[in-house]
């Protein structure tokens, strides 16, 4: 039996059990059943991977201090783990600007991000609750620096992002980067819960992001 990657079943249920994945919502969310990122936390369990989706401390009024805290203590924690497991981060909204103030700052690292559907800049500031995690001055040096690969996944009509992810983080970070067609903010209210396409680019990178089927 293979994958939709092209990859046999045991090969990549053997690069989850030799993983570590750890999935940061964005604000205003409360893991929501049916979201793919608690799809994608069940799926990869399933798998063997080891797998962390926290709660982050006040979603609704979010400060920037609090979740980078909370972030390091978090990659802190799996670092003493010390089993040498490929860690992968998965960023959606919020959590896509959170990485990148760490990244800006320095101390992190992955050896894989994917970075999901975040905010412009514009947006940002329109928002007294999450005006703080307004994009840092960070390099594409630093975030290529900070982990062996970064992925920035956003659709073409994120209402979050209106003058298009690709173009605001893709090029100036130099991101490779899949536009996903009507996607919107790739969130519960854009029908994302089951999400195929994410749980396949986890087990294999090679894998290009794609929207989900109804």
């Amino acid at each position: 039996m293979t994958s939709s990657t092209g990859t046999t079943s045991a090969s990549v249920s053997s690069r989850a059990s030799h993983s570590s994945f750890l999935i940061l919502h964005g604000w205003q969310n409360h893991r929501p059943e049916g979201h793919w990122q608690r799809w994608l936390a069940g799926e990869l369990t399933a798998r063997g991977g080891r797998v962390a989706y926290p709660q982050l401390p006040a979603p609704d009024d979010p400060q920037l201090e609090t979740w980078l805290g909370q972030l390091h203590d978090l990659l802190a924690q799996e670092g003493e783990a010390g089993d040498g497991r490929e860690r992968v981060i998965v960023c959606h909204s919020l959590a896509v600007l959170l990485w990148l103030h760490a990244v800006a700052r320095g101390g992190v690292r992955a050896d894989r991000v994917l970075l999901v559907a975040p905010p412009s800049s514009e947006v940002l500031a329109g928002y007294e609750e999450v005006a703080g995690f307004a994009p840092p001055k960070v390099t594409a040096e630093q975030v290529a620096a900070a982990a062996g690969e970064t992925r920035l996944v956003a659709a073409d009509d994120d209402p979050y992002c209106p003058g298009g992810a690709a173009g605001e983080y893709g090029l100036p970070l130099g991101l490779d980067t899949d536009v996903v067609p009507g996607g919107a903010h790739l969130d519960l209210d854009a029908g994302y819960g089951p999400w195929p396409s994410v749980l396949d680019w986890c087990l294999d990178p090679r894998v290009r992001m794609t929207a989900r089927t109804p």
